[in-house]
């Protein structure tokens, strides 16, 4: 269970992929039914002043201390250096020994290596940082080519966009498919690319730097059942279909017709964990029209056939 949050604070600190951790975990979302998390933002002396790396500074209300008995720990990207503060070293390795899940969010995958935690585990960073990471640490098993990796008590993740997928992944872990759900349609992103029977993807997805297709994004999301041809998506965003389809791979890292496979595999785990909808009433409300295309696109992406994963996952 997900009580409690505690993020560490290093000099050169990354606001940006703290706040991705903020917003995930550090929001009071109770009256929208997301269970309370005590968050508590920790640096290796409490009220000491750190510099960011974009010129900000940032002072933690708690100390390493606070580490006790939080249930996760998370590391936001920081600057990368070739010593790590030894306090802060030692705060993880005590936080992991006590049963704390440990994430790092892009660069902060190099202070959570410099634990020795990451030795032998299946890992991920930024794939810029990929070559010198394998050179420091090759002890750790690192993966450059996925958006993060559930390794049970490790969670590690690539950029900024694959950090909110890791942080959505561990709630959805933890708390359940609602409260992701909400979480992420309050910070308007998909909850896409979690965990459950494959807890990677194949490839990475480049990070969005623009919002200009996002409209129509969530219209194909509040619209799943109904049938898209990119005519019609190229239309509504007001495009000419080629710029369209181009636009929509720089911003998703994908087709419009994969994308929306996936998300509606994603809708249909949700009906099989929630509901006792049968897979034909299923296939219906996610768009497949058929079940066997619906277990044709669920065990492609998934793994295992619909069936399978309700025995598994279905709300009890």
């Amino acid at each position: 269970m997900l009580k409690t949050v505690a993020a560490v604070l290093i000099d050169g600190l990354a606001p940006f992929e703290f706040g991705v951790i903020c917003e995930v975990f550090g929001i009071d979302r109770t009256e929208e039914g997301v269970p309370p998390i005590e968050f508590r933002v920790c640096g290796a002396v409490a009220g000491q002043e750190l510099q960011a790396s974009v010129g900000v500074r940032m002072v933690p209300e708690f100390g390493l201390d606070a580490l006790d008995g939080a249930d996760l720990v998370a590391l936001p990207a920081c600057t990368i250096r070739p010593e790590y503060p030894p306090a802060v070293l030692d705060a993880l390795r005590a936080a992991h020994a006590c049963g704390a899940t440990l994430l790092s969010v892009c660069s902060g995958a190099f202070l959570l290596a410099a634990t020795g935690l990451l030795d032998g585990r299946r890992c991920t960073t930024h794939w810029r940082h990929a070559d010198e990471f394998a050179a420091r640490f090759p002890l750790a098993h690192l993966d450059p080519d996925v958006l993060f990796v559930d390794d049970g008590d490790i969670v590690t993740s690539a950029g900024t966009a694959s950090g909110i997928d890791a942080c959505l992944h561990l709630v959805r872990r933890e708390l359940g498919s609602g409260p992701a759900t909400t979480i992420a349609r309050r910070m308007v992103v998909a909850p896409q690319r979690d965990g459950g029977q494959r807890q990677f993807v194949d490839l990475p997805v480049p990070e969005c730097t623009a919002d200009s297709l996002t409209p129509v994004l969530t219209w194909m999301l509040e619209s799943l059942a109904d049938d898209h041809s990119v005519a019609e998506l190229a239309r509504r965003a007001r495009m000419s279909e080629r710029t369209f389809a181009r636009r929509f791979v720089a911003e998703t890292g994908t087709t419009p017709h994969k994308w929306l496979s996936t998300q509606r595999v994603f809708h249909a785990r949700r009906l099989l964990e929630d509901t006792t909808l049968t897979v034909d009433d299923v296939a219906q409300r996610c768009g497949f029209g058929t079940a066997a295309l619906l277990r044709h696109h669920f065990q492609k992406i998934v793994g295992v056939a619909p069936n399978d994963y309700r025995r598994t996952f279905a709300t009890r």
